[in-house]
């Protein structure tokens, strides 16, 4: 076959006649095609009657070989992590490849040119999975760098623990006063539904046109390219796999909406922009864990964490119960289980957290809430998002006395704790 991996080809079936680029397949009985609509397809070699070459694969020159800066507008260090938003499809090796040079992302997205002057460089490449402590205090003091010098910062970040690194950023950087933005892409560049472009845009355009100065997330509001949100770094949770709207916000509102014309304000209380006074308070390698209620639960899995420094305890429903009454025969482990929890609640930290993601702890209300308050849980009356909870105790344990943790993670901070619930998720 004379067609290359990134050449465009059409090939032929018994049934049907398909256009578009040749991409490595998963072995040598297949060959895969991307098709004009970003998506890919895998056929049978055996099924395949002729593959007609039309045009031999070229890597595409840099759109944008000089960048001038612009009087007037303001100025904004993109800062990469990796993910999909700041990544192409590369037709010569079928994987992604990156674009994080100022030259790169504008030949991209060339419209943010007209809305901001674009500083750009890479701290990490890796998936936002692998993400850790160490990696929240690298990208805290390079933000920190770059305001110095530049009027806002833009994160590019995988989608799937852009929560936990917003709500770490956010405690880290104390004092802080201009605009930090996370913004991730659900759908990849190469295909026709992603959001990457959209989604940086009105990043870019929020920091251009507003009196911001905070941590926060900014994703598409719906399925269409009509707005995105600017969503508070401690209550915002990914809610759908692969949706453009994945993101929303738990117990609370967005800051504000925009649009390509226009930026709505949805709330007044938040940070403006002001003299920055950053105190950086950075995450230590503190071991804390997460453990989720679930039935059939053994005491064995309590007992793991007998080592940690912290622990948060994702629990059923208002109370975040966990199953630690003997009822019958068939409960007695329950009562291992409560043992084994008032024996590390007088080693560390215990925060309760629900499961149900809307709604409030309320440990008042039922026998199994009272006991645990009894043995020192913590979390009573807190609506703190499980991954939030998790990064706040993580935080608290690296920067104050364990006596000071106690206190501190009931506390609001940077807004993880409603004082009020919005109408919309009360009964």
């Amino acid at each position: 076959m004379q067609a290359k991996e990134g050449d465009l080809v059409e090939v032929s079936t018994d049934n049907e006649v398909l256009k578009g680029r040749l991409i490595p397949g998963p072995d040598k009985t297949r060959i895969v095609l991307k098709l004009g609509s970003g998506y890919n397809i895998s056929l049978d070699r055996k099924k395949i009657k002729k593959i007609k070459l039309i045009k031999k694969y070229q890597e595409k020159e840099n759109a944008f070989p000089f960048i001038k800066t612009k009087k007037g507008l303001k100025t904004v260090t993109i800062l990469h992590t990796g993910g999909t938003l700041a990544s192409e499809v590369s037709y010569e090796t079928g994987g992604v490849i990156p674009r994080y040079t100022p030259e790169e992302l504008l030949g991209k997205f060339p419209e943010i040119a007209d809305i901001v002057n674009v500083k750009s460089r890479l701290i990490r490449n890796m998936w936002s999975e692998d993400i850790n402590f160490k990696h929240y205090n690298l990208l805290a003091k390079e933000i920190v760098k770059e305001l110095r010098k530049v009027d806002g910062v833009i994160i590019t970040h995988g989608t799937d623990t852009i929560g936990y690194t917003a709500a770490a950023l956010s405690f880290i950087l104390e004092g802080l006063e201009k605009p930090v933005l996370i913004v991730g892409a659900q759908r990849s560049s190469d295909r026709g539904s992603s959001d990457a472009a959209f989604n940086l845009t009105c990043a870019a355009k929020f920091i251009a046109e507003s009196d911001f100065g905070e941590v926060a997330i900014c994703m598409h509001e719906s399925m269409s390219d009509d707005n995105c949100l600017i969503m508070p770094a401690c209550k915002t949770r990914k809610l759908h796999s692969s949706r453009r709207d994945a993101f929303k916000v738990v117990n609370g509102k967005a800051f504000a909406r925009v649009s390509k014309e226009k930026i709505t304000f949805l709330r007044k209380n938040y940070g403006r922009i002001g003299k920055n006074h950053i105190n950086i308070k950075l995450f230590k390698d503190v071991k804390v864990g997460i453990l989720k209620a679930h039935p059939n639960m053994k005491v064995d899995e309590v007992r793991f964490y007998r080592n940690f420094d912290g622990l948060v305890l994702d629990g059923y429903g208002l109370a975040g119960n966990f199953p630690i009454n003997k009822i019958d025969n068939f409960t007695l482990e329950n009562e291992k289980i409560y043992a084994e929890l008032k024996k590390l609640s007088k080693k560390m930290p215990l925060v309760a957290t629900t499961q149900t993601i809307f709604g409030r702890v309320n440990m008042n209300v039922y026998s199994t809430g009272r006991k645990m308050q009894d043995i020192g849980i913590l979390g009573n009356y807190s609506d703190m998002l499980t991954e939030t909870a998790f990064i706040k105790l993580a935080w608290l344990l690296s920067n104050f006395k364990k006596e000071d943790v106690r206190s501190l993670i009931g506390e609001n901070l940077r807004g993880e704790i409603s004082k009020r619930i919005t109408s919309e998720f009360l009964e």
